[in-house]
């Protein structure tokens, strides 16, 4: 029997924590050689829309499956179909709108954990949309942070962004005037928006200073300029593959040289200690988000789980003569 979750069981279940759980675990199934991952792949239909897709399987939780979700006039819907890997058993569907905003955010949380200084405490995020919000609820989860910045294109939504993240995250959150102001002297930094040119540049980073960059997964969309790449001493990717296929903001600086892509690491081995994320408090450092499919099984697989247990969702009868 397959269960059909919707986004409210979805919300019902999922906390930050539980994400921050799933998405390390996952990086370190991955590193272990316990999981495979497919990266994304998009059919493009007249009018610019687009079919997105990508795939993982996690041999230890026993779950496999794949985001698949639609762009189309501005409109995205996301699905996560999820199967168990023993039986092939389509275990549920997923709505996956909020589950994307969480696992997303979580990824940046866990890099946090492992490539900012421990004595993080401020942060500043260019951008300030669905994505923001979950960025800063998990740096909040992993880092003492005492003050948070942000700037977004329009003053009323940035100034509501402040107001709402303040209240939510009891930690004090001000609007700033410029990317450049949120930036200075700040100890992490969220880029987090849909520009194609850069947002963040380098001559602004402080040193130490660790950037989460979220926004671009097409080659051609950029959120840092290269100095900010180029300073950078410890570049740590989701995956180094799909960042060569679609992260503009490092295939534009790197472009096809080996060497320079050689440096770029896997997450997952500086999660699991392979190799460290930082070596000195001067450093600074950048992990890349793209967004990989591991994420989304993960964090399906606990939502589904944890559905069951409260018995929510909707069961439909699917391929029920396959036993």
């Amino acid at each position: 029997m397959t269960l059909l979750l919707s986004e409210a069981d979805v919300r019902a279940v999922l906390t930050m924590p539980i994400a921050l759980e799933a998405v390390e675990h996952a990086f370190r199934h991955l590193a272990e050689g316990h999981a495979v991952l497919h990266p994304r792949r998009r059919i493009e239909v007249p009018g610019k829309n687009f079919l997105h897709y990508m795939a993982a399987a996690d041999t230890v939780t026993g779950y496999m499956g794949m985001k698949i979700y639609t762009s189309v006039r501005g409109a995205l819907r996301f699905m996560v179909p999820l199967y168990r890997t023993r039986t092939g058993e389509l275990a549920a569907l997923v709505e996956a709108d909020f589950l994307g905003q969480m696992r997303t955010g979580a990824a940046s949380g866990i890099a946090t954990r492992y490539m900012a200084r421990t004595n993080a405490r401020s942060v500043g995020i260019l951008g300030t949309g669905l994505q923001a919000r979950t960025q800063l609820q998990a740096i909040c989860a992993v880092r003492s942070i005492e003050r948070i910045r942000c700037f977004g294109r329009n003053p009323e939504k940035r100034t509501a962004f402040a107001q709402e993240m303040t209240q939510k995250l009891g930690v004090p959150v001000e609007a700033a005037a410029s990317a450049e102001e949120t930036v200075r002297e700040t100890d992490i930094v969220v880029t987090a928006t849909t520009s194609s040119r850069p947002v963040l540049y380098g001559e602004w980073l402080p040193g130490g200073v660790h950037i989460n960059a979220v926004g671009g997964n097409f080659p051609q969309k950029r959120e840092l300029d290269d100095a900010t790449v180029r300073a950078a001493g410890r570049i740590a990717a989701d995956s180094v593959m799909q960042s060569r296929m679609e992260a503009g903001d490092l295939i534009q600086v790197l472009g096809e040289s080996e060497e320079d892509w050689s440096k770029v690491l896997e997450l997952a081995d500086v999660v699991t200690g392979r190799v460290p994320g930082r070596v000195t408090d001067r450093e600074i450092t950048l992990f890349k988000s793209n967004g990989i499919a591991i994420w989304d099984v993960a964090a399906a697989s606990r939502v589904y789980e944890l559905a069951r247990e409260q018995g929510l969702g909707t069961r439909i009868n699917l391929w029920e003569h396959c036993g």
